[in-house]
């Protein structure tokens, strides 16, 4: 290091003026290309990032970078633990019976700045994402609590929400009907608290940089350089800091080219490549090549086409979605397109892994799918255009991201549409963010959707495209659907709810809401001194909180 930082200094005395600014950048920069992926004196990881958050507002966030971010620095009512069970958070204790919920919150629970965090902070956050002026995307997730989708619907006022600040320590929630799986959302980014006089301070920027925000959680967002960087800092306010071993969580690269972090992890600047999202199928092969350790779990993650059903789009009519339906061989895709081991086919809304009553979802409710079958899927494009009204059926636009996978499987539906079907298929490549916010302004035909569980139960699946779902970005509408997330939301008996999500996974087949692609498996490697990572299929699918740099 001294002796690239002599050479610099002599070409500094050689070099113009007009170079002094470049070079003295790059030698400020030297230090961070020195560093290791993991420190154990300090207790510091660096990882890198494919994308940075698109809004870290726990009302209204909604990717997986911002949860990821949000787990780490923010805390709710319940938490997740080092071995991912639901243990106490905010609240120490907490009792349910029929419609009632009870939570008992620690007196030791603080915002970064000292100030206690009390439950009227819960009771303004629930308040906010339930405000139709706010458009929270995740508000219909509120609605197991009484009066939310009321008051969603501007119907009611926001005081009349079913929370209630008893006192400063103690929060009361009134539900809808008996809601099973409630307990399983308090850990959820939605259901954090938010504290009034911050947030309006802020001027409507709560959060946007790291001067906007403020923590009750693990870590503190200590920096961030918007489309480069983010670190994270232990905070010392968190009333469970001493069980902390992490002091910093640093993201220096924000960067989707894959081989220049795979390169960054083999030459020992970064922790762990891909934690998020698992290693594309170069890097795997490179992985495996170098004879690194290969990490594999589910992240949860199931990939889909979600498709447009407003009116003037024409992926609304059933019998073109069908004829795609009938010629997508979702092994084919996952098995000889995209080849990275691990992935499962899709086969349904709901995956694999999901509980149902007594055994896994799929087990209890297998898939009845639809048969692959060329000929039956020219006669549904044959009705499909007499239906239009038209010879021809026009491109349509099919909308990814830049991610590597996500391009591989567009490309694979593009030619097998054309082969098949003789359809014209566009494929619109947009970076993780803007992909983000065409689907949300309904800005495709089709599009190459991802949904991870936030919760514990298969209605995160299967509500995804009820009517009144702000996720449900196609807005596919039909009140027998809203009916069985009903008959699933107002129930604790969980043979009536399993039935009615059996009927929803049929009938997303029977009208080919979206096509199932693939499960996901997360295929990662990291470096071996660092242990506790938790990686799961809830949430951002990966934790640091209690991970731990050993020598």
């Amino acid at each position: 290091m001294r002796r690239a930082i002599a050479s610099l200094l002599h070409t500094l005395r050689c070099y113009p003026q007009r170079c002094l600014v470049s070079l003295l950048l790059l030698i400020c920069a030297l230090p961070a290309l020195a560093q290791n992926g993991v420190d154990y004196a300090t207790q510091t990881v660096r990882i890198a990032l494919t994308g940075e958050p698109r809004n870290l507002n726990s009302i209204r966030a909604t990717d997986q970078f911002s949860i990821f971010f949000l787990e780490h620095s923010m805390e709710g009512l319940l938490r997740r633990d080092a071995h991912f069970e639901l243990v106490g958070g905010v609240a120490e204790r907490w009792e349910m019976e029929g419609t009632t919920a009870r939570f008992w919150l620690r007196h030791d629970a603080l915002w970064s700045d000292g100030v206690a965090v009390t439950a009227q902070d819960f009771v303004f956050a629930w308040r906010q994402v339930v405000n139709p002026d706010v458009a929270s995307e995740y508000a219909s997730i509120m609605y197991p609590v009484k009066n939310a989708e009321a008051i969603n619907q501007g119907k009611l006022p926001l005081e009349a929400l079913g929370v209630t600040a008893l006192d400063d320590y103690t929060l009361e929630v009134q539900l809808e009907a008996p809601t099973g799986y409630f307990l399983t959302l308090m850990s959820f980014m939605v259901y954090y608290p938010v504290r009034e006089d911050f947030y309006l301070a802020q001027n409507g920027r709560y959060f946007a940089d790291v001067k906007n925000m403020i923590f009750n959680g693990p870590f503190k967002i200590t920096s961030w350089v918007h489309g480069a960087s983010l670190r994270m800092e232990k905070n010392l306010t968190y009333w469970d800091a001493a069980n902390i071993t992490l002091n910093v969580i640093d993201i220096p690269y924000i960067t989707n080219d894959s081989r220049a972090r795979f390169n960054l992890l083999k030459e020992g600047k970064l922790a762990i490549e891909n934690g998020l999202q698992g290693l594309e199928a170069e890097q795997l092969r490179d992985a495996l090549a170098n004879r690194m350790r290969i990490r594999s779990h589910s992240d949860g993650g199931l990939f889909y086409i979600e498709f447009n059903h407003r009116p003037e789009r024409i992926t609304h009519n059933m019998n073109l979605r069908k004829a795609m339906q009938a010629v997508l061989d979702s092994q084919e895709l996952v098995y000889k397109a995209i080849g990275i081991a691990g992935y499962i086919p899709g086969q349904s809304l709901i995956p694999t892994y999901m509980n149902g009553v007594h055994d896994k979802f799929r087990v209890e409710y297998p898939v009845q799918m639809a048969p692959l079958d060329p000929v039956k899927a020219r006669e549904y494009l044959a009705l499909a255009k007499q239906e239009l009204g038209i010879d021809k059926i026009p491109p349509i636009a099919i909308l990814c991201d830049d991610r590597e996978v996500a391009i591989v499987a567009a490309q694979y539906l593009q030619s097998l549409f054309k082969r098949t079907l003789d359809l014209d298929i566009k494929v619109d490549v947009q970076t993780f963010k803007l992909r983000l916010d065409k689907a949300h302004n309904g800005s495709f035909d089709m599009a190459v959707y991802a949904w991870a569980p936030d919760y514990d139960d298969p209605i995160t699946f299967a509500d995804l495209f009820a009517s009144w779902n702000a996720n449900n970005n196609g807005r596919y509408s039909n009140p027998v659907y809203d009916a069985y997330v009903r008959t699933v939301q107002g129930t604790d008996n969980q043979q009536i709810r399993m039935d009615a999500i059996g009927k929803i996974q049929q009938l997303v087949i029977d009208e080919a809401i979206i096509l199932p692609l693939y499960e996901r498996t997360a295929n990662t490697v990291q470096d071996p001194r660092l242990e506790g990572v938790v990686f799961s299929q809830l949430g951002a699918g990966m934790s640091l909180t209690y991970a731990r740099v050993v020598q």
